[in-house]
């Protein structure tokens, strides 16, 4: 395969960069604990500096892997496919969700919202960040809105991008692992005030899974 070639099919959202694929537990937001299948895309250039798969940032890294070949894979595992990264709309999303939807799966996509909302999902986890903010059309698709908390400015953030999401979105806080001891009282104390929050807790680092 020459390089136009292999440009030509990442364009096309058929070749993508896999960072990595694995079975577990969903731990975070209003699917947690459910059964999932995580396809892990490379490529993000939002840079939140507390990101903790900063190897995703640099798609070249990860191998080009044909669309049909990561679909046949997760379809083994789980009904349930969540798609993240990196930020995984830097691609399009078309051709990956069209044949894993053929398969019948549902899919889900944790996206910053920065770029343009491509594909078919059954869910949109949609967690702004500063850096990029979201685009308007994952402000009204979105299914449930993650604010991570670093520190108490982002109760601010979390409630601009609150007031720009559609009016059936479930809000969450969630706080950011390596602060966690500091902000989860002052979550706690928020949503307690602020009760159309809901907190959401990174589960799968406390069961010590992927």
């Amino acid at each position: 395969m020459t390089k136009s070639e292999k440009q030509e099919l990442i364009a096309q959202g058929l070749l993508l960069p896999l960072m990595e694929e694995f079975y577990t537990i969903q731990g975070e937001g209003f699917h947690k604990g459910t059964a999932a299948y995580f396809i892990r895309l490379g490529g993000c250039d939002v840079g939140c500096h507390w990101c903790d798969v900063k190897e995703s940032w640099v798609a070249e890294l990860h191998p080009p892997t044909m669309a049909d070949a990561i679909v046949e894979n997760a379809a083994k595992y789980s009904n349930t496919i969540v798609i993240t990264g990196g930020e995984p709309l830097m691609w399009n999303m078309k051709p990956l969700t069209s044949k894993l939807k053929e398969k019948g799966l549902q899919v889900h996509i944790e996206t910053s919202g920065a770029y343009e909302l491509t594909g078919t999902w059954d869910w949109i986890c949609l967690s702004p960040k500063k850096l990029k903010l979201p685009t308007e059309l994952v402000y009204e698709k979105a299914n449930e809105l993650k604010v991570i908390v670093y520190n108490k400015d982002d109760f601010k953030f979390a409630e601009e991008q609150a007031a720009k999401v559609n009016k059936d979105c479930i809000l969450y806080l969630q706080p950011e692992w390596s602060k966690r001891d500091k902000v989860v009282p002052q979550i706690v104390d928020y949503v307690m005030a602020n009760p159309k929050w809901k907190v959401s807790l990174q589960t799968h680092k406390y069961l010590n899974i992927p």
